[in-house]
């Protein structure tokens, strides 16, 4: 019997820590154990390596995070972004968890909000997450399904295209369906959202005049996806 409990208690460990039943919970722990942490942040818990995650849920669909956790490089070849190649009960489950994520975990407040007023704009647009569309420095190369071009536009020419009142009102307002490239086709997944429900006029004007430095050749060389 001993011999039993000690094989019994071997198996489990060899298995992995268990998940919670409760789907709610069971996608934080799919999350710790699959060690998105170790690049990602949610709140004040994990690392700064890759995108902060905190307000993905505002920014992306469930149905875009199943399909890029599920199979990263199927949605862009040169993320740095693994394929863990978990389970599609995981998968979903962490899916779930991170559309819930709408700035909730913040509890302490907002990273930008200790943020010099020169530096409250480069801060937003990265932990706010634009940068997992626009990429580093606003140069863009990011995939969308179905648009035309097939790419997110890039941000770092806008100030030759839109005046800082004009960009304050396309941030506020977001774009909440691309045009189709295919009228046959699925949808676009990223859409930009209306970013008024989330950030103060102040915070996007901060926003406006950072895009409004940013030139071609400036942003460095980084992977931003999600």
């Amino acid at each position: 019997m001993k011999v039993l409990i000690a094989f019994v208690a071997l198996l489990s460990a060899a298995c992995g820590p268990s998940v919670p039943s409760d789907p709610k919970l069971a996608g934080k722990a799919y999350f710790t154990q699959a060690g998105c942490a170790s690049c990602h942040r949610v709140g004040g818990e994990g690392s700064a390596v890759g995108p902060d995650l905190t307000l993905v849920g505002f920014r992306h669909s469930e149905e875009w995070l199943n399909r890029f956790i599920k199979d990263p490089q199927a949605w862009k070849k040169d993320t740095l972004m693994p394929n863990k190649r978990m389970s599609d009960e995981a998968v979903r489950a962490i899916s779930s968890y991170l559309a819930e994520q709408k700035g909730q975990a913040w509890t302490a407040g907002k990273p930008w909000d200790s943020a010099k007023a020169e530096e409250k704009g480069r801060v937003i647009y990265a932990r706010a997450g634009c940068v997992g569309c626009h990429g580093v420095g606003g140069a863009g190369g990011y995939p969308n399904n179905n648009v035309k071009g097939g790419l997110i536009p890039r941000l770092n020419a806008a100030w030759e295209t839109y005046t800082k009142p004009e960009l304050v009102a396309k941030i506020k307002k977001g774009v909440p369906m691309s045009e189709k490239a295919d009228p046959k086709g699925e949808s676009p997944l990223i859409r930009m959202p209306t970013w008024s429900e989330k950030l103060s006029d102040d915070e996007i004007g901060a926003v406006a005049d950072y895009l409004m430095t940013l030139r071609p050749g400036k942003g460095e060389s980084s992977d931003s996806s999600f």
